[in-house]
């Protein structure tokens, strides 16, 4: 196990706990050497675990711990299909989705839980482009969920 796998694993996230993939779109498209990750929700293996409006049915810091996880699973998902953390160069864009109240205005904190993940595992090559969504509504009723998009090492 690498560096990065190493430090996900210290962090309470288990390389080895990647949530199950869908039957018509992929974790992972992979062009060249950018690597586009589909959006991921709390899951803990098969069970949501983060599920309803921020703040009022999650607290912030519970969808910010939420959106740590997501990422997590995306990084899982990487690990999945490259073998290694160590075959990312860096981490390019987040975009993260809130199941927001409608005066919900702090997604940018709840995203925060993703964005911090990344630079713990990835230190410098963790900065990111970022963006952060308030939703009505997201899949399975989540309450957050999180995509990146990351570079891979040529090698």
């Amino acid at each position: 196990m690498g560096q990065r796998e190493t430090k996900l694993t210290e962090l309470g996230y288990p390389i080895d706990q990647a949530t199950p993939e869908g039957d018509l779109v992929s974790a992972l498209s992979i062009d060249g050497s950018t690597i586009y990750a589909s959006g991921q929700v709390p899951f803990e293996v098969d069970q949501l675990v983060s599920k309803g409006k921020v703040p009022s049915e999650v607290s912030l810091e519970d969808a910010t711990q939420a959106a740590a996880l997501c990422a997590a699973n995306v990084l899982r998902a990487v690990y999945r299909e490259l073998g290694s953390l160590d075959r990312v160069d860096r981490v390019l864009r987040i975009t993260g989705y809130v199941n927001s109240d409608t005066d919900f205005t702090d997604q940018h904190l709840v995203i925060n839980g993703a964005s911090q993940l990344v630079r713990d595992v990835f230190g410098e090559q963790g900065r990111h482009a970022r963006t952060a969504f308030g939703t009505a509504q997201l899949p399975l009723g989540s309450s957050v969920e999180v995509e990146m998009i990351l570079k891979k090492t040529t090698s």
